[in-house]
């Protein structure tokens, strides 16, 4: 199950980049990967694939596409009325359901799937910028109790907070989930993170991020700055921008994008 978690986390942060979206749902392997990863036990995949899929929906020609596949509504269906889930499980299965379940001009989703590609600019970049919405950041020493726990956490950068809508923006390295921090955040007791994100009308929407299990590796000093000519984006330069591109290390392999798309097609494509 580890293998399952590892794709559809590296495959929910592609589908968080707009310009990717299209592609996923275009793909022959990630939707019925998807419907299947719907249908496991472990909620640490289930959240995954539901915020996969929530992502994915924010652009309205991939809904059609997405209700048509194979499965798929039946898996929400099942999922909302599954016993012993968490509440936030629920809660995003009912969501992602309500928003594939509403009238569209419906189009056969296997005449536009195209062969697989992945989709990915995969880069060298070392470091990106996630938004987050921190509920509980009312006072100082809020604030104060959050920057210790993110300084805690190995892989962040820097970070920059906007008090008045409790925002925080946060440089990370490339490799780091944003789970991550909010798992760091969470053990605060007091606060709470959320992702903010833009759709495709550039509106701004808060994804819930699911810190419960989460490993973090924690920093034994200050974390080192990056030199701004390897950054993927700056919180100064753009703080209306969510999240920046995933990056993906290159290797002699092909990455992990080669080793998604052999998972993919091996175990979920019919």
């Amino acid at each position: 199950m580890n293998d399952a978690l590892s794709v559809v986390g590296q495959l929910r942060d592609l589908a968080s980049e707009p310009q990717n979206r299209e592609a996923i749902v275009q793909d022959q392997g990630c939707l019925p990967g998807l419907v299947l990863f719907l249908d496991v036990q472990d909620e640490d995949v289930l959240f995954a694939a539901l915020q996969t899929l929530r992502y994915l929906a924010e652009q309205p020609r991939n809904i059609p596409i997405m209700s048509n596949e194979l499965g798929m509504m039946v898996s929400l269906e099942n999922l909302t009325e599954r016993a012993g889930l968490s509440g936030e499980v629920l809660s995003l299965a009912k969501e992602v359901h309500g928003i594939l379940s509403a009238p569209v001009i419906r189009t056969p989703e296997r005449e536009r799937r195209k062969k697989p590609q992945f989709f990915i600019n995969a880069t060298n970049k070392k470091a990106k910028s996630v938004t987050l919405h921190i509920q509980g950041l009312d006072s100082t020493d809020q604030r104060g109790l959050c920057e210790e726990a993110l300084l805690k956490v190995k892989g962040v950068i820097s970070f920059t907070f906007q008090m008045a809508t409790k925002r925080c923006t946060v440089r990370i390295r490339a490799d780091l989930t944003t789970e991550s921090l909010a798992s760091a955040i969470a053990e605060t007791k007091v606060l709470s993170a959320k992702q903010v994100v833009k759709n495709e009308a550039g509106e701004e929407i808060l994804l819930a991020l699911k810190p419960s299990g989460v490993e973090v590796q924690q920093n034994s000093v200050l974390p080192d700055y990056l030199p701004e000519e390897e950054e993927e984006e700056s919180p100064e330069k753009d703080l209306g921008r969510a999240v920046s591109r995933p990056a993906a290390q290159q290797d002699g392999s092909g990455s992990w994008i080669n080793a998604a798309a052999s998972f993919l097609s091996k175990n979920f494509y019919w």
